[in-house]
């Protein structure tokens, strides 16, 4: 079960799933809480703590109907109390008022950063199943019904754990297994392998590429919205 669904049960109720979301989560909150203090921050630090409190508050908050992804939601409620934190530490951190003054958004500069360190993360990623992302632009597909068809098919495979679990395993697409799953012919899948897998791992790694998993949701989103 991936983070969508994840948060649709917690905001249900679910508790199981709720611990589940924050187990998930957790890497993510130190590096929103690490990129705040310009430093590393480890769960034996309070601000870590303080972080992880404001996630668990982030989900009972979140209203995807505002149009704000919730990892992106998440990260702004997490640096919103980071800096009440350092208020009544009566911290002398310096980029406090800095930080606050950015509001919402972040800042563009910073929003500039975090973007280019999630590509640089995905980029090592796919570096271990030999792609480049030369190689993706190339593999693109130019129908946009044949990217979206793809879209589903790598988020389909992705909420597929033992399917996921063996691509991460072998570094090799289950092209049989998925092409049961979506009805969509082998040879099709074959042809979009490398797009495919890219996409893949964005779906199944959520937690870890935030910007690039919501610009693939919101795809899917505007498009059921169009019909």
């Amino acid at each position: 079960m991936k983070l969508d669904q994840l948060l649709g049960r917690a905001r249900a109720g679910d508790g199981e799933a709720r611990e589940e979301l924050l187990r998930l989560l957790r890497p993510f909150v130190l590096r929103v809480a690490s990129h705040f203090f310009k430093r590393p921050v480890t769960w034996s630090d309070e601000a870590a703590s303080v972080a992880f409190l404001a996630l668990n508050e982030a989900i009972d908050q979140h209203d995807e109907k505002r149009g704000s992804p919730f990892l992106v939601f998440a990260r702004w409620v997490i640096r919103s109390r980071l800096i009440d934190f350092c208020r009544q530490e009566n911290s002398s951190w310096a980029s406090l008022e800095e930080a606050d003054s950015q509001g919402k958004d972040g800042g563009e500069a910073e929003l500039a950063w975090e973007r280019r360190e999630e590509i640089e993360r995905y980029a090592a990623l796919l570096s271990e199943f030999g792609l480049k992302f030369s190689d993706l632009v190339k593999a693109s597909p130019k129908h946009r019904d044949t990217r979206e068809r793809f879209i589903k098919a790598a988020k389909a495979l992705a909420s597929e754990k033992a399917l996921f679990d063996q691509l991460m395993k072998t570094k090799r697409l289950p092209l049989n297994e998925l092409a049961l799953l979506t009805g969509i012919p082998r040879k099709t899948l074959e042809r979009g392998r490398r797009y495919l897998l890219a996409l893949s791992l964005i779906f199944g790694y959520p937690e870890e590429f935030p910007y690039l998993y919501s610009y693939l949701h919101g795809i899917l989103s505007e498009r059921r919205e169009e019909k």
